[in-house]
């Protein structure tokens, strides 16, 4: 996709790791949604790391990215899932350790509920790790009070920003 977005959707999503070489799983995971057809990679957070929520396992590595798209929110998904397929994700049970976790967590404005996808992301406000790196990249959709009620949460910001970051 060119530098020209005209007629694009902004899109957020998720990145998180707590299996392997987890940084290097969400440096490449930035990498392959950056050359997604149809995408845009347009802003990324810094890496950080946090406890897991609701779960056992290694801290994970969290960032969010923000991109530019002319693909539905569905088909952004699916290419979603196939990077994460590819790095061996697998699904087990609800919130088990994971190589690559990819969540769509805002597609403009739009609002869905479907067993195949829910937009906002229904977790999101009430995981640090997802509004921390969120408030870097887009300031205005996170207030104090937000970022407030997950204060307790297990996050922080580790000091290597992810290969071909755009602050």
């Amino acid at each position: 996709m060119s530098a020209a977005v005209s007629g694009a959707v902004t899109a957020y999503i998720g990145l998180g790791a707590n299996l392997g070489d987890s940084a290097a799983a969400v440096a490449q995971a930035i990498a392959a949604i950056a050359v997604l057809d149809g995408v845009l990679l347009t802003r990324t957070s810094a890496l950080y790391a946090s406890t897991p929520v609701d779960a056992a396992g290694d801290n994970y590595v969290n960032a969010v990215v923000q991109v530019q798209t002319h693909l539905g929110a569905r088909q952004l998904l699916r290419s979603l899932q196939t990077i994460e397929q590819g790095a061996g994700r697998l699904r087990p049970y609800r919130n088990a350790p994971r190589t690559l976790d990819l969540d769509l967590l805002l597609f403009g404005a739009e609002s869905m509920d479907t067993p195949e996808l829910q937009l906002p992301h229904p977790r999101m406000w009430s995981r640090a790790f997802v509004l921390e790196p969120l408030a870097e990249i887009a300031p205005d959709l996170v207030t104090d009070e937000q970022r407030h009620a997950v204060s307790a949460q297990g996050v922080w910001k580790l000091p290597v920003a992810p290969a071909g970051a755009h602050p």
